[in-house]
């Protein structure tokens, strides 16, 4: 949306608001309040009221500009069904923490004379309370300002990342940003996790577009990804439910299930198999269930 398409939004929705908190305001005052001429606020007057909004102006004193008595604003515009998927939207960004939500939130409840159900909480922080730089992504991506920080690799390998961050991503319990990296020159996705000692520059960047397709977004660390074969036991039923897709896991006859999923081979992966203890084994690839094994042996030796 240009720019000054989105300011004449914005003071149009303003004006309204003040209408509704107001009998009758004066052209002149409308105009100091925001910031443009008397001739703008007539304008915005006719706008106003060709999209349906009963407004109008008294000439004299005592007069102004008002809304009509007992108006039914809410019913101008938008359906009632609009209406709560506006305000249902809003909320959902207002947990996001998106710039001035919360106001446009307050302002169209008002307009529209509704409350809005406090039908959903986000929370970005894990337990330990690490801040995970969501906001500070935010701020980068809206502003169009170049980020810098460390960045740990699955294997550990520290490296410093000059980014023109793009978009924030969720994907599989787990929050990533997507940004063109300056020095490998192409789109690249880094798990917000691994990101450490993030600054926010003053160095701006032109505008990005995403593309197409993902499969046009590069691993930070080029992993290879490999089709994985596991049979997990009964006692773990409840992790695939929550982890993985009804046609990811295959039951068996014996209680047990076949899980077939693609996972990157880094010890991301090791960690994960092995987070399943004695209830899962490897089927294939065969080195990876080598891999494994060799883990196991080590982990106890140290016991």
């Amino acid at each position: 949306m240009p720019l000054v398409m989105s300011m004449q939004i914005n003071r149009l929705l303003e004006l309204v608001y003040i209408l509704m908190h107001r009998k009758s305001v004066s052209a002149g005052e409308l105009a100091e309040q925001l910031g443009v001429s008397r001739r703008t606020i007539y304008r915005d007057i006719d706008t106003l009221s060709s999209a349906g909004i009963p407004i109008y102006t008294e000439k004299g004193k005592g007069g102004g500009v008002a809304l009509l008595p007992d108006s039914v604003l809410n019913k101008s515009i938008l359906s009632e069904q609009e209406q709560n998927e506006i305000l249902t939207a809003l909320h959902g960004l207002s947990n996001l923490k998106v710039s001035e939500t919360d106001q446009v939130l307050k302002r169209l409840s008002t307009i529209f004379n509704k409350t809005v159900t406090n039908w959903l909480q986000v929370d970005f922080s894990d337990w330990s309370g690490i801040n995970d730089y969501f906001n500070d992504f935010k701020t980068a991506i809206l502003e169009r300002r170049i980020a810098e920080f460390d960045y740990y690799n699955s294997y550990g390998e520290k490296t410093f990342r000059r980014v023109e961050p793009v978009q924030l991503w969720f994907k599989s319990r787990s929050w990533y940003l997507k940004g063109f990296c300056l020095t490998k020159q192409s789109m690249r996705v880094y798990k917000l996790s691994r990101v450490k000692s993030l600054t926010v520059t003053d160095d701006y960047f032109a505008e990005r577009h995403l593309p197409d397709e993902q499969d046009n977004f590069t691993s930070s660390n080029e992993q290879e990804w490999i089709l994985i074969k596991l049979r997990i036991l009964p006692e773990m039923r409840y992790r695939l439910l929550d982890d993985f897709r009804e046609e990811d896991i295959e039951a068996q006859p014996d209680g047990s299930f076949i899980l077939t999923v693609m996972f990157p081979e880094d010890n991301w992966t090791y960690g994960f198999v092995l987070s399943f203890g004695e209830y899962a084994e490897v089927l294939e690839p065969e080195h990876l269930r080598n891999t494994i094994k060799e883990k196991i042996n080590k982990i106890s030796a140290r016991y």
